[in-house]
């Protein structure tokens, strides 16, 4: 009993339609091309414009108004 036959694989194939539907089935497939391409975008890396890079470090930076002051504190004691 190693490897299927084709008309074992052709009888799973219609059993499956069978249980879940052609429509349910569609959608899973939808899904799943649609899971693959987003990660496929996440994974290209963005040129970014010397005009992003500027508006990204100015998000990220600490505003020059305000200060915060921070008092660091020794546990081992």
């Amino acid at each position: 009993m190693g490897s299927f036959s084709i008309w074992h694989w052709l009888i799973v194939l219609v059993i499956i339609l069978l249980v879940f539907g052609t429509k349910k089935l569609r959608n899973i497939g939808a899904d799943l091309g649609g899971a693959v391409k987003g990660f496929k975008d996440g994974m290209k890396t963005p040129e970014t414009s010397e005009e992003s890079k500027e508006q990204i470090v100015q998000s990220t930076a600490a505003p020059a108004d305000k200060t915060v002051d921070v008092q660091a504190k020794d546990i081992n004691k």
